[in-house]
């Protein structure tokens, strides 16, 4: 049976650890801040694009990975035989999964390329538990069915503090129901079969709270709640309060807060943050 090695793009949300634990190789980004290009988690981390971004005299230019870096990753990784599972962020936000297609299409070893619908720690729970059964030795046809499945019980909302940033950087057209003219208002935004809704807005940031109240009761609810990551550009106090309210209400899920990537943070703004879990 040939092995299989992941690989995935730095909008997902893994630990350093997780990522050697589970030897997925993680293909980063670059953001162009005023002229100066970073790459992602290499040159720049995640507390410092935040403080960067703000004194910024334009909103940073973010860029998939250049289908020439994709082929040289597939080529080294499949070079002994062994199989590629790509696994990416979701179409709707960036050509990243395009890129890592063209790419798999030259490479003369096997790669299998899946469009995660999905970024952040969601695009996490489906490499993660692909990389639990990869260990284990299954095949690729039981990794991807089981990827599926993690997909289709995953839910991903974000609370967003402005649409400064999704309307600057062209997103907000693809954000059904919103208006592109009211800037100052709070947003609850929800990604959903690979696009990005919106689900509700209003004024001042009891909106935010309110609604991430509502999340983690809905979720306590459920009772088979796996996992849950809680992500956020800025505003760490208001995510870390978030974070506590999950461990009390779903005490034995797996729990990760931690600060988004830059790429994630670009469109969204500061002051964002997303509440991602599964079931099973």
């Amino acid at each position: 049976m040939a092995n299989i090695k992941l690989v995935t793009d730095s909008s997902i949300q893994l630990t350093p650890e997780e990522i050697a634990k589970y030897d997925i190789h993680v293909i980063p980004l670059t953001i162009m801040i005023d002229s100066t290009v970073y790459v992602d988690g290499e040159t720049i981390t995640r507390a410092e694009f935040m403080d960067k971004m703000a004194a910024a005299s334009a909103l940073p230019k973010t860029s998939q990975p250049a289908i020439g870096t994709f082929l040289d990753v597939f080529n080294d990784l499949t070079a002994d035989g062994s199989e590629v599972l790509a696994v990416h962020m979701l179409e709707a936000i960036s050509g990243t999964v395009n890129s890592a297609r063209q790419a798999a299409e030259l490479c003369k070893g096997k790669v299998t390329v899946v469009d995660s619908q999905f970024t952040d720690r969601a695009l996490a729970f489906q490499v993660i538990e692909a990389a639990k059964l990869v260990q284990a030795g299954k095949p690729m046809a039981d990794v991807i069915k089981r990827m599926e499945q993690i997909r289709d019980h995953t839910k991903l909302v974000m609370g967003v503090s402005t649409l400064d940033n999704l309307v600057k950087g062209g997103r907000i057209s693809r954000v059904s129901g919103m208006l592109s003219s009211l800037l100052n208002i709070k947003v609850i935004l929800e990604v959903t079969g690979g696009e990005l809704k919106a689900l509700q807005k209003g004024r001042g940031m009891k909106t935010l709270v309110n609604f991430a109240d509502k999340t983690v009761q809905q979720m306590a609810k459920l009772g088979n709640v796996k996992s849950v990551g809680v992500s956020y550009a800025g505003g760490q106090k208001l995510a870390e309060e978030i974070g506590a309210k999950v461990k009390a209400a779903l005490p034995t899920a797996e729990l990760l807060v931690r600060p988004t990537d830059p790429v994630i943070a670009t469109h969204t703004g500061d002051g964002a943050f997303a509440i991602t879990y599964y079931v099973d």
